[in-house]
């Protein structure tokens, strides 16, 4: 199947798509891994908040407040029913970050605790664990037996003891673009009752993901990814158990001066006025990823995944640093150009094609030393919205930097 501007289904319209997001007609952006582009109606979403209905949430009988209120409640609601979460618990958060740093704080752990995670992982799902090094809970960051594929079931289980805790693990790298068996690594965690966390950051915006199905205890994952406002963000709990992070005003059901008595649900973990019009911008892009479809999301990144491997394969002095074209992973293509820094090359992408690429060690400073790669990768994430010809682009600006060197 080959995908240019218009349709590959009656769902997903490229071109419509391109028109509700002006950037994708000045650049050739493909940086989405890092964050991603909003259409029109997740805009006009919050500029209706903004204008129409500016309340607080939970706090007053007045009709804005109730307007306001009733629509951040149906926020929660979409949002969980699009990754299955029914039964569980989403906590709007400012981003995936602050979810595993929500579940590193409310989680009570003991000295000889063990906590898994992985060495393919952004630091976000590495800096809360290795804090908690100061109380005594052993951190192990586990590294995958190939090193560009990703991490297994069997490297899992190789590290996992009686002791252990929790295992935390991305679904998807955000650097190798590897999808990892988070369902089969869940169970593995559960047979040792131990906990799972997922960090969905780089998979959630991608793929159908059911939380029911993969059995996780928690699910992170940011809106800025997903075509939401920056400073949004999940975390999904199958029993709101942790204890939370924040107190104050709008997580409580009573206080006297003698204590307090928190409230249920999502409430209890979201203390302080929270990002209104960020959660109801949130809420419009699930929509409109609902509309579109998920599956067929996932079935034109995979096409435009295959080109690009397939031009840079093909290019002498050029290494992909990752999993080949297959079911197993995502839309993110990390690269290296022989005889050029990383930064050298997204500058010249910029500059001469107007190609946005990110470079550096996309915060994964220990799997670069891993990989033997310490100025990092060239980086192009891919999206909805992005068309063959521009892959094309990216693919024939990067020869074109090759012949120059």
């Amino acid at each position: 199947m080959v995908v240019h501007h218009g349709r590959i289904s009656d769902q997903m319209n490229i071109d419509r798509i391109r028109q509700e997001i002006p950037l994708t007609r000045e650049v050739i952006y493909l940086d989405n891994a890092s964050t991603s582009l909003s259409p029109q109606p997740v805009i006009d979403a919050m500029v209706e908040y903004e204008t129409h209905y500016r309340a607080n949430v939970g706090r007053g009988v007045h009709r804005l407040s109730q307007i306001a209120g009733q629509l951040y409640w149906d926020a929660h609601e979409t949002v969980n029913r699009f990754i299955g979460g029914e039964g569980g618990t989403p906590v709007f958060v400012r981003n995936c970050t602050e979810a595993i740093n929500m579940v590193s704080h409310g989680l009570i752990f003991r000295p000889g605790d063990e906590i898994i995670t992985t060495v393919t992982d952004h630091h976000s799902n590495l800096l809360p664990w290795y804090a908690l090094r100061e109380k005594g809970v052993i951190v192990k960051v586990i590294a995958p037996s190939t090193p560009t594929a990703g991490i297994t079931t069997d490297d899992v289980s190789s590290a996992i003891t009686r002791n252990t805790r929790l295992v935390a693990v991305s679904h998807a790298s955000n650097v190798l673009g590897s999808v990892h068996p988070v369902k089969e690594i869940a169970e593995i965690a559960h047979d040792h009752n131990a906990l799972s966390l997922v960090d969905g950051a780089q998979s959630v915006p991608h793929m159908k993901t059911d939380v029911k199905d993969i059995g996780c205890d928690y699910l992170c994952f940011s809106g800025h990814k997903m075509l939401g406002p920056t400073g949004t963000g999940i975390l999904w709990m199958a029993e709101d158990t942790l204890e939370p992070l924040l107190l104050g005003g709008g997580m409580i059901d009573d206080v006297t001066t003698d204590g307090y008595l928190v409230a249920s649900g999502y409430s209890k973990y979201e203390a302080g006025t929270p990002n209104i019009s960020g959660a109801l911008g949130l809420r419009a892009a699930v929509k409109y990823l609902n509309a579109i479809g998920m599956n067929e999301i996932e079935a034109h990144e995979r096409v435009l995944t295959g080109t690009l491997l397939s031009g840079l394969s093909g290019i002498e002095g050029v290494s992909i640093i990752g999993p080949p074209e297959g079911e197993n992973r995502i839309g993110v293509v990390s690269f290296i150009v022989e005889g050029l820094h990383p930064h050298e090359v997204a500058h010249i992408l910029d500059d001469q094609d107007t190609v946005i690429v990110r470079s550096g060690h996309h915060c994964c400073m220990p799997l670069m030393q891993y990989l033997g790669l310490p100025d990092g990768t060239v980086r192009a994430s891919l999206y909805i919205y992005n068309t063959e010809e521009e892959i094309q682009t990216l693919v024939e600006g990067v020869r074109e930097i090759v012949e120059g060197v």
